[in-house]
């Protein structure tokens, strides 16, 4: 095969695949999804082929690598990735026919010696299995165009799920990239890229790490727990996330869990005491507890001045108690 030819299988590989990735979206959004998502293929494929003009007019070409020289990306855009085996269709078709499409790294920008990839995540995996060099092409490439390749490289895999894009696109925000870059990495638009970076910024990140990647859960249900958060919730949900059928259960089982425990209400659980010294006293008092109330109320002649006196005893009772239950 020339050059010219394994430099084209590259982006037209990746293209063919982006374009079949982009179709299988997570739920209809209206009339406008197919035909949003048909321009942003359609422009990826043009920035692809001028892509694809300027490696042939450099004169790039294929190289073998050692794989253990090569990173991953400086961004990390999944919550878990699950590694590939000997036995996977996609290792065991490469130790069979060879490694037919290089992947594409670029020199370290900080380690000396080493390369970065910028597309082949998975071929990279399956070199290293195999304990064969990798064939890449090695390009000079900036931190735009390196995001702008996981991103495709994540349309031609199995599809983020919403909250890793979510996650994705609030970690390239932070790193100072424009949401124009953001955009292009992740096919979207300039109004769902909002959506993305707000569920993102409102869902704690402990939380979203506890639920996990939550693969068949989408775009509306995020949205909504997003909605729902508040910080007395997010303390609620610390007891869930150490008991032990949320820590077995799947991804999608735990936001499920997540979902239950904020819609459960509990009911206001409301105890009523009366107490009324001996000996012929006449004051009596009457206590009303509640979830986070408490009540007392005092009725005779004496109750004002009663009552007066414990409030004036408040810090010295309230510290009393304190100690008692600090187990002092």
């Amino acid at each position: 095969m020339s050059r010219k030819d394994r430099l084209k299988g590259i982006f037209d590989d990746t293209v063919e695949e982006l374009a079949a990735a982009n179709f299988r979206d997570e739920a209809p959004r209206g009339p406008a999804g197919p035909v949003r998502t048909m321009a942003l293929t359609l422009g990826r494929m043009e920035e692809e082929s001028k892509a694809l003009q300027e490696a042939i007019l450099s004169g790039e070409h294929v190289v073998d690598l050692d794989p253990d020289l090569i990173d991953v990306s400086f961004v990390r855009d999944r919550l878990s990735e699950g590694g590939l085996s000997l036995e996977d269709d996609f290792v065991r078709s490469i130790a069979d026919n060879g490694q037919e499409v290089p992947i594409l790294v670029r020199e370290h920008p900080e380690r000396k010696g080493r390369y970065q990839v910028a597309y082949g995540h998975r071929r990279l995996q399956a070199a290293r299995l195999l304990g064969r060099p990798v064939r890449a092409v090695i390009r000079p490439l900036a931190d735009t165009d390196v995001v702008i390749a996981q991103g495709i490289e994540n349309s031609a895999r199995q599809n983020l799920s919403y909250i890793e894009r979510a996650l994705f696109a609030l970690t390239l925000e932070a790193r100072g990239f424009e949401r124009s870059v953001i955009m292009r990495a992740l096919s979207t638009d300039k109004t769902e890229l909002s959506k993305l970076i707000s569920v993102a910024r409102a869902v704690p990140d402990h939380v979203i790490r506890a639920i996990g990647n939550a693969p068949s859960v989408g775009r509306r249900r995020w949205i909504a727990l997003s909605e729902t958060l508040s910080p007395k919730h997010v303390a609620r949900l610390e007891l869930l996330f150490q008991r032990p059928d949320f820590i077995r259960a799947s991804s999608d089982e735990r936001f499920d869990m997540v979902v239950v425990n904020l819609a459960e209400r509990k009911a206001v659980k409301t105890v009523s005491e009366s107490w009324k010294p001996g000996r012929g006293a006449r004051i009596s008092a009457s206590m009303k507890a509640g979830e986070r109330s408490y009540t007392l109320a005092f009725k005779a002649e004496e109750a004002p001045d009663f009552g007066a006196f414990i409030t004036g005893r408040l810090d010295e009772l309230y510290r009393e108690f304190k100690k008692i239950n600090a187990g002092d």
